[in-house]
């Protein structure tokens, strides 16, 4: 029986038939309706700068890069420093997999190999890495040593946009060991707080020098083995530097 017949019949009270209708959806060839699932890439380059004050003048680098989807992907980060003109007193890479647990927010696990000072260490990582309310920037990581040691390192950034272009950035960082490691020179407790901030422009989004301040104070065994080799223990730089991403 035709629809239109069977239609009619029910309009004047019959029920004399069941329509067969064929399942509603889209041809089997058609991709999904939220598209195929894709891989994305970032480079960042979030520190690369020199720095200047009365006892030395210093260079650091600060970059991470990841790979992957929505929910999972693949994360490299390096930074290190060292005084101008001479080899990198400290520099380590990190490789992780982290994986989406809230919005904004990513649990990641990895190793962290630190090429300076000497002895070399290699460390397991946990870390969360997210946006705090109000647009913080957080990274924070737990690290264990293949000597045993535990340590945990705390960044904090926030972008404040004066204008479409200049934006001020002040910057915190915390590292801490809950066990001495002297032979890399470095006590339990708080090691070293560095807070500055730092005002950049934006030629184009992706690039953008920046001038700023940046004061560093270590603490505990790590500032009296600093002192023992001739190191001070408290800076505070003018820095000159550029950040970029693509």
């Amino acid at each position: 029986m035709t629809r239109s017949i069977c239609t009619a019949l029910m309009l004047l009270g019959f029920t004399p038939c069941v329509l067969a209708y064929e399942p509603a959806g889209t041809p089997p060839d058609w991709d999904p309706p939220m598209g195929p699932k894709m891989l994305f890439w970032q480079v960042l380059g979030d520190r690369l700068e020199t720095g200047f004050d009365d006892d030395v003048n210093t260079y650091v680098w600060d970059a991470q890069a990841w790979y992957g989807g929505d929910r999972t992907r693949a994360w490299f980060k390096t930074e290190g420093e060292g005084e101008q003109g001479k080899s990198p007193e400290s520099a380590e890479l990190q490789v992780l997999y982290s994986r989406l647990i809230a919005p904004f927010w990513d649990w990641q696990i990895g190793i962290r190999h630190d090429f300076e000072p000497n002895p070399t260490r290699t460390h397991f990582v946990l870390g969360l890495q997210g946006v705090v309310p109000y647009e913080f920037e957080w990274d924070s990581a737990l690290f264990v040593s293949d000597e045993g040691d535990v340590s945990a390192r705390i960044e904090a950034e926030y972008d404040l946009n004066i204008t479409q272009r200049w934006v001020l950035q002040p910057r915190f960082e915390l590292n801490a060991a809950f066990s001495d490691d002297p032979e890399i020179r470095l006590g339990d407790g708080v090691i070293s707080t560095e807070l500055g901030v730092r005002l950049r422009y934006h030629f184009r989004r992706e690039i953008a020098p920046y001038i700023g301040i940046a004061w560093e104070q270590l603490y505990g065994d790590t500032k009296t083995f600093a002192k023992d080799v001739g190191e001070p223990s408290s800076t505070t730089s003018l820095v000159l530097g550029i950040r970029f991403w693509f």
